[in-house]
C-alpha cells in the first residue's frame, strides 16, 4: 500500500481498519471525543450549576408543563445530556443522532426564551457536528463490509 492510502489491512484477508493519517478518521475521533466528553460535563454539572444557572434557561412553558421545579427538571435534563454523552463514547451512529435530536430541543426551548438567542445559533452550529458524527461514524465505526 502506498502512503497516500487511508485504510490499512489487518487481520484476516478483506478486512480493513482506518488509518490516524485519514482526515475523514481524524475528524470523527476529535467529534466523537467531543461529543461523548463536553455532553457528560454539561451533565454532571445540572447538578451543582458550577458553570451556568441552568434553571434560568428554561422556557417558561416547559416548566409549566414539566412537574416540579426547574432545578429538578435540570436535574433531568443533566441525565439525558450523561447518557447521550455515553451512547456518543459507546454508539456513535446512534449516539450522534441522538445528541442532535437532543440540541433540536435546546434550540427550541432557547427559542422561545427572550434574550438567548446566540446560544441558540451556538447550539445549532453544535447540531450540525452531531450530524456530522453521525455520518461518519456510519462509515468509521462498526461492522465493515469487506472490500
Amino acid at each position: 500500500m502506498s502512503s497516500t492510502t487511508t485504510t490499512t489491512t489487518t487481520g484476516s484477508a478483506g478486512t480493513r481498519r482506518p488509518s490516524l493519517r485519514d482526515p475523514g478518521y481524524q475528524a470523527f475521533l476529535v467529534l466523537r471525543a467531543g461529543f461523548a466528553v463536553a455532553p457528560v460535563l454539561f451533565g454532571l454539572d445540572k447538578f451543582t450549576n458550577l458553570l451556568a444557572d441552568w434553571p434560568g434557561y428554561l422556557a417558561p412553558w416547559i416548566d409549566d408543563v414539566l412537574p416540579g421545579s426547574p432545578q429538578q427538571a435540570m436535574y433531568a435534563v443533566g441525565v439525558i445530556e450523561i447518557v447521550a454523552g455515553l451512547a456518543v463514547a459507546l454508539a456513535p451512529r446512534f449516539g450522534g443522532w441522538l445528541v442532535a435530536a437532543w440540541l433540536a430541543g435546546i434550540i427550541v426551548d432557547l427559542l422561545t426564551v427572550p434574550g438567548y438567542y446566540d446560544i441558540a445559533l451556538r447550539d445549532f452550529g453544535l447540531l450540525l457536528g452531531a450530524v456530522a458524527l453521525a455520518r461518519l461514524a456510519r462509515h468509521y465505526h462498526g461492522e465493515r463490509q469487506p472490500r
